[in-house]
């Protein structure tokens, strides 16, 4: 049989038969040679080419080591421009439900996990004894109305009084100007009899020195002594009654200086003591309407100014001012709004009866049963709202340099894994770190201070929420992502701490931020 051709090698029928073909084979022990027999030529061992890589799986090498360079790359941009911590969890508002009328419970009408609108009915107290208290509180209001009727009533009395002591007074001063041109009247009377007593003087002097020449009669000179002592009489007739009037004026029946029986005080219709009195009268009459008045005024000034309580001093509207405003009058109003007021808490009361849901949730913690006496204050359940969700998340101190209120955060909900990722904003940092508020902090003023990295609260309102679609439940863990170089949005969008609140009034209640 020929011998085989090396020249030409069969080609291998995989990679394994190459190598194995390549690969030399064991050498067999070979037979001692006798040194007498002649040498053999060697036959030379056949090598196998080397096989060349197909240009797909460079091409494939090559596309998977640019992918994962794209990849790296991505996951070190995101990793350098966000902010992420597994510290967070779901906060959101709660209402803790308590009575404000202490009561029996009638009825429950909720239980735990029942979902409530603002202004439900949760529970419903005893209305029986609240409606006895609202039945009294009606008849307290009736007999303070009829008090205040009796009051106007008394106070118009008092108005006609004050009228007529006004009339009195008026009547008294011009009394004393009637006293005194009737002064002035006897006086010219007195003057005129005692022109008259003259000349009756006159005459009988005349008489007595012609009835001794008896050129006058004995009787025509009796005559004349009789008219002297009738215009004697007369005279001093005419002067007591100057006298009385004088005296009934409070004067002297001379006076003290000169002889001038018509000199009286020019401010006499003022200080007469008739006048007075009438005066005291009026001011204790309008005194009950609450208006002082001094004594020292004289009556023309006292008036002068009580018509000025008017512009155009019309008295009845002075009157009817006063009537109004009497302490009288004025304490019968007092105890009526006193007295609606004790009806209007009355009826408050009756309708605390009712209690009722503050804000749109869930009820939680029920802990009331129909029967029970509750007290004000005492916590009967808690509403939970669906809607003032947000999220705590605690980032380290070395993480809060670069946070800013407003800054985008992606939330990722354990309870939704993947499946859906929520959206929100950071809204506000909180003040001291969580250390610094717990229950009790720690102290480290003995010397025993070990450092640790701490934890900021952080506030994050959440985006677009629907409690609907994807309720979050109080509690749940949630891993955010801050985005450090995204733009800040929305109020106070780049700050760290949130402005002043705006100043409210009284009647404006500030709402709380969330």
């Amino acid at each position: 049989m020929p011998p085989p051709d090396v020249s030409k090698p069969s080609p291998p029928e995989s990679p394994d038969a190459a190598a194995k073909a390549v690969a030399p084979a064991p050498a067999a022990p070979a037979p001692p040679v006798p040194a007498s027999a002649p040498a053999t030529p060697a036959v030379p061992t056949p090598v196998a080419k080397p096989r060349r890589t197909p240009v797909w799986k460079w091409l494939l090498g090559g596309v998977v080591v640019l992918a994962v360079a794209i990849l790296g790359g991505k996951w070190v941009i995101a990793l350098l421009g966000t902010v992420t911590t597994d510290d967070a969890y779901v906060n959101g508002h709660v209402t803790f439900v308590a009575p404000r009328v202490a009561g029996q419970v009638a009825r429950v009408l909720v239980d735990d996990n029942n979902r409530v609108r603002k202004g439900d009915l949760l529970v419903a107290l005893d209305p029986e004894p609240f409606q006895v208290q609202v039945n009294i509180a009606q008849a307290a209001v009736v007999a303070a109305q009829a008090d205040l009727a009796q009051a106007h009533a008394q106070a118009f009395s008092l108005a006609g009084q004050v009228r007529s002591l006004r009339f009195n007074l008026d009547h008294t001063i011009e009394e004393v100007d009637n006293q005194i041109a009737l002064l002035r009247s006897r006086v010219a009377t007195l003057q005129s009899e005692q022109a008259a007593l003259a000349e009756a003087q006159a005459d009988f002097e005349r008489g007595k020195e012609l009835v001794a020449s008896q050129i006058v009669t004995k009787e025509d000179f009796d005559r004349r002594q009789e008219t002297l002592q009738v215009a004697q009489a007369r005279v001093e007739e005419a002067r007591q009654g100057v006298y009385e009037i004088r005296v009934a004026l409070g004067l002297p029946p001379q006076p003290t200086s000169g002889d001038d029986l018509t000199q009286v005080p020019p401010d006499l219709d003022q200080t007469y003591s008739a006048v007075k009195e009438a005066q005291a009268s009026l001011i204790q009459g309008v005194a009950q309407f609450g208006v002082t008045a001094s004594f020292n005024q004289t009556p023309r000034d006292m008036i002068a100014n009580f018509y000025k309580r008017d512009p155009q001093g019309d008295i009845d509207r002075i009157l009817a001012n006063l009537i109004q405003n009497a302490p009288m009058v004025k304490q019968a109003e007092a105890k009526l709004l006193q007295a609606q007021r004790n009806l209007d808490q009355a009826n408050l009361n009756l309708r605390y009866c009712n209690i009722v849901s503050e804000i749109d949730g869930v009820v939680t913690g029920r802990n009331v049963n129909p029967g029970d006496n509750v007290v004000v204050g005492q916590s009967l359940m808690a509403v939970r709202s669906l809607t003032e969700i947000w999220i705590d998340a605690n980032f380290k101190e070395t993480q809060l340099g670069q946070l800013r209120i407003g800054q985008p955060v992606d939330l990722d909900v354990d309870m939704y894994g993947r499946r859906q990722r929520f959206q929100g904003r950071i809204s506000g940092f909180t003040m001291g770190t969580g250390s610094t508020l717990a229950l009790l902090p720690a102290e480290n003023a003995t010397g025993n201070f070990v450092k640790v990295v701490q934890r900021l609260p952080v506030r994050i309102e959440v985006v677009d929420y629907h409690p609907d679609v994807t309720p979050l439940f109080i509690g749940l863990s949630v891993t955010p992502t801050v985005y450090i170089n995204a733009q800040p949005t929305g109020p106070n969008a780049g700050q760290i701490l949130q402005p002043d609140l705006p100043t409210t009034s009284a009647s404006t209640p500030a709402t709380a931020q969330p």
